[in-house]
């Protein structure tokens, strides 16, 4: 029976150098579960290493956790890429590994802290996660799609680090499966400035790196279950599956095939 689920599908750690150290696992899920949000995905900058602390500090609790990594291209535009499981997230981190040059300095760009499932420290990330991988967006899109996931165009209304603000337009050869609505902008705004590119689906993530970001920005899709191929097919709005802004879609309501937005 499709029902309504909370997500806010983009959120860092403090494996992200601009994350805040108190971005750790239980305090990320504490914070969810908090906020009734029944979907979050971890998305630190070119990097997955802390997936799987949150997926074992969320196990057993009311709350599901999409893997996933923000990466940056060489162009300098965020793409989030989104998975059904670790083994094929840390895949794409070899490939941005393999093409990411550069080594950290905590002490200009911030620290890059592992961690595990109870937020003690494991180590820090050496490589320069803040950097530009040497991967275009096709190269990124189209690594994401081979491991089976989902690609979306992060905050593209922002002037910085978005393929609209990098490039001027979305690349009709890219094949992004959603694009994703800062905080800064209303959808009324959106509608307008986006209006050549009303075919995607548009989905708002809060981007956070502190605990007081995660819920400020979300999304509620009508899915069957809280799992990434259903997610797939909110993004298309295929069998009454759908996704939509929080006033549009409230979670108060009975979810049925009826009730997806129009």
């Amino acid at each position: 029976m499709l029902r309504r689920f909370k997500a806010d599908l983009h959120v860092h750690t403090c494996l992200s150098p601009c994350g805040d150290l108190q971005m750790t696992p239980q305090k990320i899920v504490g914070e969810v579960l908090r906020q009734g949000i029944e979907l979050v995905a971890i998305c630190d900058h070119n990097s997955a290493r802390n997936v799987p602390a949150v997926l074992r500090a969320a196990q057993g609790r009311n709350v599901v956790v999409i893997p996933g990594m923000e990466v940056c291209t060489s162009e300098e535009s965020h793409v989030l890429a989104l998975f059904d499981d670790v083994e094929s997230v840390m895949e794409l981190q070899a490939v941005v590994y393999a093409n990411l040059q550069g080594e950290n300095n905590a002490d200009v760009f911030g620290a890059q802290v592992v961690v595990d499932e109870f937020d003690e420290v494991c180590g820090t990330e050496g490589k320069l996660l803040i950097g530009a991988t040497d991967l275009s967006v096709d190269d990124i899109v189209g690594a994401i799609h081979r491991l089976g996931g989902i690609a979306i165009a992060s905050h593209i209304d922002r002037e910085s680090y978005s393929v609209v603000g990098q490039l001027g337009f979305i690349p009709p050869r890219v094949r992004f499966d959603a694009l994703e609505l800062s905080s800064h902008i209303t959808d009324v705004q959106a509608a307008t400035r986006f209006q050549q590119y009303e075919h995607y689906a548009f989905v708002r993530n809060s981007d956070a790196h502190f605990l007081s970001d995660i819920g400020t920005n979300l999304s509620v899709y009508i899915l069957d279950e809280p799992t990434l191929p259903e997610i797939a097919k909110a993004l298309r709005r295929l069998d009454g599956r759908d996704v939509g802004p929080l006033s549009v879609l409230p979670r108060s309501e009975p979810a049925d095939a009826a009730g997806a937005r129009t």
